[in-house]
């Protein structure tokens, strides 16, 4: 009776009732339920109106189903055009760079594209944290550069120290968050054996000071065994990506990159003279301690600002240490590679600078999430491009010029100018586009440091940098799969922005339903299948932890209950497995997309809490539209589906959702914490009463 009388008054409620009333019995037009059930009005009977001709018949309207085009001709095409590419500048880069620093840059990127791909889905934001504190590797460029003693110039050799301290914050800092996050995964009955790894560790530093000859006091160290040390310690590097391919091992794996990190930090401390020894260790000290603060206090919800906030000091590592380099060369002048991987570290940390400090403010609500769209942006990027290029053609041909102040003014230009690239670039990325960004940073941050290795001729920095380098790139690929984004309109900041879904003029208001958490028990206690698909509304009302009890309590009832994540769900690669992690949820309860996605029928309940656009069914429905092709989690396909949301509002892509509108699906409006506490209490209630 309430369904039918909110039919009658619609939006206008009580006060539009008998308006509504008679307008509906006015014509033979009139509203058909209304017409139905009224049989006497003014003391004359009334015809009821005839059936309408669908009725028993599917009126739904037909919709545009996604489906990918394949181009198998175009995708060899493109890839062939890339790899010679490709071919042609490691050609060009081999010939003036020592075979001891390419080789294993190649070599290392190949093993690292391989791993990347082999590491769980759930694991992406490890994975992230640890090759962010690996890329800290960068306090080694600043260490030498500090301690040469050839270099003169005052200036470097502040740049160099600041290096060197913003590279400790980032490895003490981005470890403890990575360990912080790995201890979460850890179940009730896993035993954890992966610190005996830091054994081997104290060995290898062992054996590096004591066949370097630095105890005897040798004024020359045995550099042939350090840099033996330097490479066990690269494949250290190689080692922690391969062992995040699953839970059991992802700890171990964390392990040997801090070993290898710290190896390769004392590798390059042991050999300089007492006296910058001691002036460095003022650096590393303060950098450390802040690394640890941070670390140790970051809240799991705001672990995706975090890493953008560690790779903006990658990039200002990066670009100090390639500075602090040109600044202490002696040929200031010509396209020498020294030169080229200068300009290049500079311009690619001055960019992940800033464009990871945008990408901070975004995901922490300093800054609005809607893409900056200045006239004329495509321009904006092509006339940066054009200045940087044009700034380091005019270096290499006048460098040397006014006692080599002509370079030293290029290189900071070229610094301003990558800073407000980074700035432009990625302000005019939508907020819902941040886990592409975070990734594309991250690449950067990698190809920043195997620059510095370059430019140091240090076979160390290049390998791991390549590898870091190519672990964000095929993250990137992978999200934007996930997505369906084309990776070149995020890393030159949205050059086609999509264009908004066409309307239909005359499509009708829609209604929804809504329910109560009492009727919402119920179903969850009479299903024998449930699944839960999180979201970072669930993150935003640390609702979790209620979550993660709603599961186990169903699961000790005998039900099955699993948890439906999507790759990018939340604000960053893997989030949502991290915060299910936290409240206790073990990973096996955990299901990825395309696991279930198929299967979605068999479940009888479906609780989608806080998530909206990775179950947006007009990603396959609504052609044109902002996430159109994107792949989405079919809560629809469930037998009944309920949305937990506090309102009716669209997602971070703005879009109105059609699933809130389908006939299996309630909305369960409110708190997301309030919500989850009294479903949970419900439940165990009516649970209770069965026994």
């Amino acid at each position: 009776m309430m369904q039918l009388l909110r039919h009658i008054h619609g939006k206008d409620k009580a006060s539009g009732f008998m308006q509504q009333f008679e307008n509906h019995l006015a014509s033979e037009e009139g509203d058909i339920v209304t017409r139905s059930i009224v049989t006497c009005k003014n003391g004359e009977a009334r015809k009821a109106p005839p059936p309408p001709p669908m009725l028993g018949k599917t009126s739904k309207k037909e919709v545009t189903t996604f489906k990918k085009v394949q181009t198998p001709g175009k995708d060899a095409v493109s890839n062939m055009v890339v790899l010679s590419v490709v071919f042609f500048l490691l050609m060009e880069i081999g010939s003036g760079t020592p075979v001891s620093v390419l080789r294993p840059f190649l070599l290392a990127g190949a093993a690292g594209y391989q791993a990347v791909w082999g590491v769980a889905h759930a694991l992406h934001t490890p994975l992230m944290s640890v090759t962010n504190a690996i890329s800290g590797m960068t306090i080694v460029g600043g260490i030498l550069l500090y301690g040469n003693p050839n270099a003169h110039d005052e200036q470097a050799k502040v740049m160099a120290g600041v290096s060197t301290g913003v590279s400790a914050i980032n490895i003490v800092g981005g470890f403890i968050v990575t360990q912080r996050m790995l201890n979460l995964f850890k179940r009730k009955e896993d035993t954890d054996y992966s610190a005996v790894m830091f054994v081997p560790g104290l060995i290898l530093i062992g054996y590096a000071i004591v066949s370097s000859d630095v105890l005897s006091a040798n004024p020359a160290p045995n550099m042939e065994m350090l840099d033996v040390n330097n490479t066990i310690c690269s494949c250290l590097c190689i080692f922690a990506i391969v062992c995040l391919a699953s839970q059991k091992s992802a700890n171990v794996g964390a392990k040997f990159g801090m070993v290898g990190v710290i190896c390769a930090c004392v590798n390059t401390l042991i050999v300089l003279p007492t006296d910058k020894l001691q002036s460095l260790a003022v650096y590393i000290a303060v950098g450390s301690t802040l690394g640890l603060l941070i670390g140790s206090r970051v809240d799991p919800l705001k672990l995706p600002q975090t890493v953008a906030a560690f790779h903006s000091l990658v990039g200002l590592a990066a670009m100090a240490t390639s500075i602090a380099a040109y600044y202490d060369a002696s040929e200031k002048q010509g396209a020498t590679v020294k030169n080229i991987s200068a300009l290049a570290g500079n311009y690619i940390g001055g960019v992940t600078l800033t464009g990871s400090l945008i990408a901070f403010g975004k995901l922490n609500g300093n800054l609005g999430s809607k893409p900056l769209n200045l006239p004329g942006k495509n321009f904006i990027n092509l006339l940066g491009l054009f200045a940087f290029i044009g700034l380091s053609a005019y270096l290499m041909n006048n460098g040397n010029s006014q006692n080599g102040d002509t370079g030293r003014n290029c290189m900071l230009a070229v610094a301003a100018i990558a800073c407000l690239m980074g700035y432009h670039l990625v302000a005019s990325v939508g907020g819902g586009d941040m886990p592409v960004c975070i990734t594309v940073l991250n690449s950067y941050s990698g190809w920043a440091l195997a620059a510095e290795g370059f430019n140091l001729e240090q076979p160390m920095l290049a390998c791991v940098g390549s590898i870091i380098g190519f672990s964000g790139a095929i993250l990137t690929k992978i999200m934007c799969d996930a997505m369906n984004r084309d990776i070149m309109n995020v890393i030159f900041g949205g050059i086609n922005s999509a264009p908004p879904a066409k309307k239909d003029g005359g499509e009708e208001p829609k209604e929804h339903r809504e329910t109560k958490v009492p009727a919402v028990a119920a179903l969850l206690t009479d299903a024998k299948k449930v699944c839960i698909v999180p979201g970072y509304g669930m993150a935003q009302a640390r609702a979790q932890n209620p979550v993660g009890a709603l599961c186990q309590t169903l699961r000790d009832a005998g039900k099955v209950c699993d948890f439906v994540i999507h790759p990018v769900a939340g604000r960053m690669p893997g989030q949502m497995n991290v915060l299910l992690a936290e409240a206790g949820v073990p990973y096996d309860y955990v299901k990825e997309m395309d696991e279930v996605n198929n299967e979605m029928d068999s479940y009888d309940v479906c609780i989608v809490m806080g998530a909206n656009d990775i179950t947006n069914s007009a990603a396959q429905e609504v052609e044109g539209c902002a996430i159109w092709g994107m792949p989405v989690i079919h809560v629809w396909h469930c037998k009944k589906t309920i949305f937990c949301k506090r309102s009716m509002a669209g997602g971070y892509a703005d879009l109105e959702n059609p699933v809130f509108f389908k006939e299996t699906t309630d909305m369960l409006l409110g708190d997301g914490l309030k919500t989850a506490d009294l479903l949970l209490a419900e439940v165990k209630s009516m649970l209770a009463d069965n026994v």
